[in-house]
């Protein structure tokens, strides 16, 4: 078994931490270090707005479902209110035409006896 001695295994020119090649590497690690931050930074900026959207969502939802069951009971109302009209111009549309003529017949008398006391 050889054990390594001071300095094997290092490149030429790279003396542990004291070397010009290390301030190369800890000027990308530095670099790395300021560019993930930046990173973080914008992915807690994306979740946070990412629940934002979940939370409007659920909102939305909630309001779009009350909407719904509204239209629906607008929607019966409205189609019972129709059926009741239908029934109403199938009744007898004789007893319309007589009170229309009565009223014509009304009309016309007070016309002509408000001329007639002129």
């Amino acid at each position: 078994m050889r054990r390594a001695g001071l300095g094997e295994g290092v490149p030429p020119g790279n003396y542990g931490n004291y070397g010009y090649a290390n301030s190369g590497y800890s000027a990308c690690e530095e670099e790395n270090e300021r560019l993930t931050e930046s990173l973080r930074s914008k992915v807690t900026a994306i979740k946070s707005l990412s629940i934002e959207i979940g939370h409007e969502v659920k909102t939305q939802n909630k309001l779009l479902a009350e909407m719904d069951s509204q239209f629906d009971s607008t929607t019966g109302f409205l189609g019972k209110t129709m059926g009741k009209v239908k029934i109403l111009s199938r009744g007898s549309q004789t007893k319309l035409l007589c009170y229309m003529m009565l009223f014509s017949l009304f009309v016309f008398f007070i016309i002509y006896w408000i001329i007639k006391l002129r």
